[in-house]
């Protein structure tokens, strides 16, 4: 049965960090004025689209501040209750709450024995765990998203950098193992992937897009963000 589902997954906007801390799932970590106005780009870009038609039936997010905060928008512009998902989450990680440099990584001995496998990787969650937890969720999500609006609904997932990029990844059938400096998941950016079937028979298609990318000069990002 066709299903013609699209779950957009969204990532948070600038944050207010100017320590540079790995923040990871830390609490209270707010967006910057610029990651307000990236947001609300971003929600800008789902209302004219909504507009023109597409019908946004269903929201979720990480349970984290930055990422209700970059729901918010959406919930004013698309009247959309925010759902907070923990499986969407920011990736755990041994770095996070530290001010980390090459330096410090290269002088520390405390650190090292994190730094051993980058395939896993074995500085935090592994690439595996997050890929069941993010694409059970975006599945569950196309489901919801057909129950309440049927065919051609859509919904809206406001995550993380890396596990936006992992679930992209999985659906393209390629390698986790990555460098981060080649991720093509930019703040506030969209990733959608749309679902012909829902049963799991076939992958999703994807397309991406960055309403926010005339406030990226300038911005300094981190990993664990």
């Amino acid at each position: 049965m066709s299903a013609n589902i699209t779950v957009h997954l969204m990532r948070h906007g600038e944050v207010h960090n100017p320590q540079r801390i790995v923040y990871g799932r830390l609490p209270n970590y707010h967006l910057s004025e610029k990651g307000q106005q990236m947001v609300r780009l971003s929600a800008e870009e789902f209302k004219r689209r909504a507009d023109a038609g597409s019908r946004f039936v269903y929201l979720a997010c990480s349970p984290l501040t930055r990422t209700q905060e970059s729901a918010a928008p959406i919930t004013e512009l698309l009247g959309l209750e925010a759902h907070h998902d923990e499986r969407v989450i920011e990736a755990d990680n041994y770095f996070e709450g530290m001010h980390v440099d090459a330096k410090e990584l290269a002088t520390n001995p405390r650190h090292w024995k994190h730094l051993l496998n980058p395939l896993r990787p074995s500085w935090g969650e592994p690439y595996q765990e997050q890929v069941e937890r993010m694409v059970g969720a975006v599945r569950d999500t196309a489901r919801k998203a057909y129950e309440l609006g049927g065919e051609g609904a859509e919904a809206i997932i406001v995550s993380h950098q890396l596990p936006i990029w992992l679930t992209r990844l999985s659906a393209e059938g390629k390698a986790y193992p990555h460098d981060p400096r080649t991720r093509e998941c930019n703040l506030a950016s969209i990733t959608s992937f749309h679902f012909d079937e829902l049963d799991g028979s076939q992958r999703p298609t994807l397309s991406y897009t960055e309403p926010a990318a005339p406030l990226y000069s300038g911005v300094i990002q981190l990993p664990g963000s």
